[in-house]
């Protein structure tokens, strides 16, 4: 019988601030990118070995060097704000830690900006003017 691994008592970790980040309500074409901080607060150094977005409006980056005991990182997720409509994506590391995936989500929605920024007013009055 084949005998499973004990759990490695130094094993690294990661652990976030926060695992879900709610973008609220998005201009399109606004700011996308958000970022999930962690820390290893194992004994040995954290290796992320991938990170994938659920689509390919969902584009993650991660720090390809290890990160040693103690010290902390950053997930960069960014989402694609031209999708007009709702956000509910999740972004799945893989790592080395005690817990091999963690699944981070974002939420929110990206809304149409307003048609028109400045008052047809002051553009008629303006355009008279000349």
């Amino acid at each position: 019988m084949a005998q499973e691994k004990p759990e490695n008592p130094n094993a690294a970790t990661i652990d976030f601030e926060t695992e879900v980040i709610d973008y609220g309500t998005v201009e399109k074409g606004g700011d996308g990118v958000r970022e999930f901080r962690f820390t290893n607060n194992g004994k040995e150094p954290l290796i992320i070995t991938s990170c994938k977005g659920s689509c390919g409006c969902t584009v993650p980056s991660w720090p390809k060097e290890p990160i040693a005991p103690g010290e902390t990182g950053v997930i960069r997720v960014k989402y694609d704000t031209q999708r007009v409509g709702p956000i509910n994506k999740s972004v799945t590391v893989n790592s080395n830690a005690k817990t091999k995936v963690k699944v981070l989500r974002i939420k929110g929605k990206v809304v149409k900006p307003e048609q028109v920024k400045t008052s047809p007013e002051k553009e008629k009055s303006s355009m008279m003017a000349k």
